[in-house]
């Protein structure tokens, strides 16, 4: 089996480079063409280019990890998350009609207007809040048109490799003495990890089962917001020995109204992952497990 893989630089994609491997042969795309094998084009501004890539690669299957994910520069950067994020899409899944190649999409909450307290299930009523959430819905949209496609609409995520909200935690808590954090906000941290696991798992259960393909809800278990987020990471790193300013008794909450940013986030971020479950005979770990072991590997100290 041969996988094309675009965005394999970025957290989901890093880790997909892991997870397919198994699969068979990966051709894995970054977005700068002059580093990728023989030439090939990751650039998700650059429709062309893709459009020769899936032609000469004629991969099994495609899976498209690049997205455009600067939430707030998106409100003034439109054009640009369009591209990335629903254009480029599109196009991959026109490439993968004409050939009959099982295309795979990631999407996010962002593309539900936040409201309720209620997890939210696949054919629940979409209302981005932002220029982030409506591109990614456009472009979940224009992957949804291929017969063989899988959707994965996910939230909170973080991985190893790059920025993430625990790293930011762990360095202001070592700054100050007092941290003051949203808790208004609800949503489960989903490991890019946990992520590549079941996509591959889901992409070989496709393959042999086509009824299989659609739209689905990844995310780990259990719920939290950015404060009991920001809490459970100070006390993991309290107990792994690392020496902090603020620790999580030192952590206030706020409210999203009193931080306004240019892109409105969503207040539930919950997801309901049954029909993954179910579909795909599997069990999705509490978030706080992936969090703890992404924390062991943070500060080298088990």
């Amino acid at each position: 089996m041969k996988i094309l893989l675009f965005g394999c630089n970025g957290q989901v994609g890093w880790e997909l480079q892991r997870s397919l491997s198994v699969l068979g042969n990966v051709v894995a795309l970054g977005s700068r063409t002059a580093l990728n094998p023989k030439g090939l084009c990751g650039d998700f501004t650059d429709l062309e280019g893709l459009t020769a890539t899936m032609e000469r690669v004629q991969a099994d299957v495609i899976v498209s990890a690049a997205a455009y994910t600067a939430v707030d520069k998106a409100q003034s950067e439109t054009a640009l998350s369009r591209q990335i994020n629903a254009l480029a899409p599109a196009v991959l899944a026109q490439a993968a009609i004409k050939s009959g190649t099982l295309l795979v999409h990631y999407s996010s909450d962002y593309v539900f207007d936040g409201s309720g307290s209620t997890p939210w299930v696949e054919d629940d009523a979409t209302g981005p809040l932002s220029v982030y959430g409506q591109t990614k819905l456009e472009g979940e949209q224009a992957v949804a048109l291929c017969p063989k496609h899988l959707i994965f609409r996910t939230s909170w995520v973080y991985g190893i490799r790059g920025g993430n909200f625990a790293k930011t935690m762990l360095r202001l808590a070592g700054e100050r003495e007092t941290l003051s954090v949203i808790d208004d906000q609800i949503g489960a941290p989903t490991s890019a990890e946990l992520l590549a696991d079941v996509t591959a798992h889901a992409i070989r259960a496709t393959l042999a089962k086509p009824g299989l393909a659609g739209l689905y809800h990844c995310a780990a278990a259990g719920e939290t917001s950015w404060n009991g987020y920001a809490k459970f990471v100070l006390t993991q790193a309290q107990a792994l020995g690392q020496t902090l300013k603020a620790g999580p008794e030192q952590v206030s909450a706020t409210t999203t109204a009193r931080y306004p940013t240019p892109a409105q986030r969503p207040l539930n971020s919950r997801l309901n992952t049954t029909k993954l479950r179910s579909a795909f005979g599997l069990t999705l770990p509490q978030w706080q497990q992936g969090v703890a072991r992404m924390l062991t590997e943070i500060t080298g100290k088990p």
